[in-house]
């Protein structure tokens, strides 16, 4: 589950015009009376269990803090329920950012859906007088199996799917079942005769799934993207003026936020124009935020300081110790907190968070500690060693160490042990890459460096990095060519474990320096060099022996 997908999405809305700040609007949590109108009190109890939440989540029960994660379903509801009432006081269409948990049943939850913010909302609206009849047009690529067991039965409901696998007859579900790989065309005519069947409502609930995407790991339709985009404006078009609540549903891939994204574009704007491919939202918003932060307040210092008068009259002047010679403890704790870094690690269960600077060797290290909510123990969360360093043509940001750590969680089969993992990761990978980015650029650095010691942190770093050296990268290349038939896991544990041999010879992972060049910087890249050893090279994968 792309757990970014919402941020990504509202933030390309914003950079696109398609709405403004006033328009978005934080819900309140929906309460537990309009969740108890459609849930049983036993299975609601239930949800309070970590166990529980693992099961409909498929994590395992350390990775679950229950308050934090109640929260946000029950936000996620309550953001349904505010748009439908405003559609129908407004006559307008609204975009929930979160929602669409369509597997949830009275009594169950299943498949990332802990409760049906659908039938949840509409259950309320009844109470509160609403008496129109409801369309629910469900375009997420599984069938409604929760919605139809809260409103099956319903004849005020008008309930229409289009999936792509069959789990058996649904009650009450003009249902459209297409096989794996449908593609465009079959769907778009399909949506067409499912939009054809639908009665006169007064409110309507689409659940544009962003599942339906050729390449989604859950998805076996195989649309475009440019066929998710038509798909959402036959729909537009089809509903013209009525009251609307749209919402996200599944999506499973590297773009399902560009699906979100261009749901909203589709219903502001009417556009089939496409997201450029090479635009980053978390970039983007990272280095929006960056720029408004000022120098000062990071911790940097005068041109020329105290320190350096009295160096420059031969009196030794030490004074606190700064990251880079540029960020301060204080700096470094306010910029992690205006990116939004600190209120993450709140909501996985994390407080009293502080930082602390000092040097190791040649390496400036920062550490953040907090304490761990639920069981009151001391923990370090973030460790990172840095120092400046020149490689080839560059002068980069090298990260000696740097270690994301979730001292409450466990490995198991949902999360399994990767080679030199002590413990699982905070998830937070890719919001602290961008991080070391921005600090490279702000202290006047050519990009970020660091030696990969397995292979599994080589390919993470894959699209952004390479080797320095040529030939080194070629490698590389090569392994990830000869290794394509394998899971990360798998690859990266027969590297590790000495099972790939490089053109018949046992091969020993290599664990050289690789770069990252900030984007105003040249990168002299051999490329001839690269290819060449590229084709040179081919791995063999032994099969690791049975116990």
């Amino acid at each position: 589950m792309e757990t970014r997908r919402a941020d990504d999405a509202l933030h390309y809305l914003l950079h696109a015009q398609a709405l403004s700040a006033r328009e978005v609007i934080v819900p309140q949590v929906v309460s537990y009376e309009a969740l108890s109108r459609v849930h049983t009190p036993a299975y609601l109890e239930s949800l309070l269990l970590p166990e529980t939440m693992a099961h409909i989540f498929a994590v395992d029960p350390t990775d679950v803090y229950v308050d934090e994660l109640m929260r946000t379903l029950r936000l996620a509801c309550g953001g349904t329920l505010e748009a439908a009432r405003y559609a129908v006081s407004q006559r307008k269409a609204t975009l929930n950012l979160l929602g669409g948990f369509h597997h949830a049943a009275p009594n169950r939850g299943a498949g990332f859906c802990a409760v049906n913010d659908v039938a949840v909302a509409i259950a309320a609206l009844r109470a509160e007088g609403f008496t129109g009849r409801v369309g629910v047009i469900d375009l997420d690529c599984h069938p409604p199996d929760g919605t139809a067991e809260c409103l099956g039965r319903d004849a005020s409901v008008w309930l229409g799917s289009i999936s792509g696998v069959v789990w058996g007859p649904l009650e009450g579900v003009d249902e459209i079942a297409l096989p794996a790989g449908t593609g465009d065309s079959e769907y778009l005519s399909a949506l067409e005769k499912l939009l054809s069947r639908m009665p006169e409502v007064e409110l309507v609930f689409v659940l544009a799934g962003g599942d339906v995407l050729a390449g989604d790991r859950l998805g076996t339709l195989d649309l475009s993207l440019n066929g998710v985009r038509e798909r959402d404006l036959k729909v537009v078009e089809r509903l013209g003026s009525l009251p609307q609540v749209w919402l996200p549903a599944g999506g499973y891939s590297a773009h399902s936020w560009k699906i979100l994204a261009g749901t909203g574009l589709a219903i502001a704007f009417r556009t089939d124009d496409l997201i450029p491919t090479d635009y980053n939202p978390l970039a983007a918003r990272m280095l929006g935020i960056s720029r408004s932060l000022k120098t000062e307040s990071l911790g940097s210092t005068p041109l020329v300081t105290d320190a350096d008068i009295a160096e420059a009259l031969g009196m030794h002047r030490e004074g606190p110790p700064k990251l880079l010679g540029f960020y301060s403890n204080e700096g470094i704790e306010y910029a992690l907190e205006q990116f939004g870094f600190l209120g993450l690690l709140r909501r996985l269960g994390f407080d009293g968070l502080r930082v602390s600077l000092d040097r190791v060797g040649q390496s400036d290290r920062v550490r953040l500690n907090g304490r761990d909510s639920l069981s009151g123990t001391a923990v370090t969360l973030v460790e990172l060693e840095v120092e400046r360093r020149k490689l080839g043509a560059g002068t980069f940001l090298f990260v000696n160490w740097m270690s994301l750590r979730n001292p409450r969680a466990k490995f198991s089969d949902v999360r399994p042990q990767l080679p030199g993992q002590e413990v699982p990761g905070l998830g937070l990978a890719r919001e602290m890459s961008q991080l070391l980015g921005l600090m490279a650029k702000r202290v006047l650095l050519d990009g970020v460096a660091f030696r990969p010691s397995w292979f599994h942190m080589a390919f993470a770093a894959r699209h952004v990095s390479r080797f320095v050296n040529p030939q080194r990268q070629g490698r590389f290349q090569a392994i990830i060519r000869d290794t394509k038939h394998l899971t990360l896991l798998e690859a990266t544990r027969a590297i590790a474990e000495g099972r790939l041999t490089l053109n018949g010879a046992p091969y020993t992972w290599e664990a050289d320096e690789m770069v990252s060049w900030l984007e105003y910087r040249r990168d002299p890249v051999d490329q001839a060099a690269i290819a060449a050893e590229r084709e040179r090279c081919h791995f063999t994968v032994a099969t690791k022996p049975s116990a």
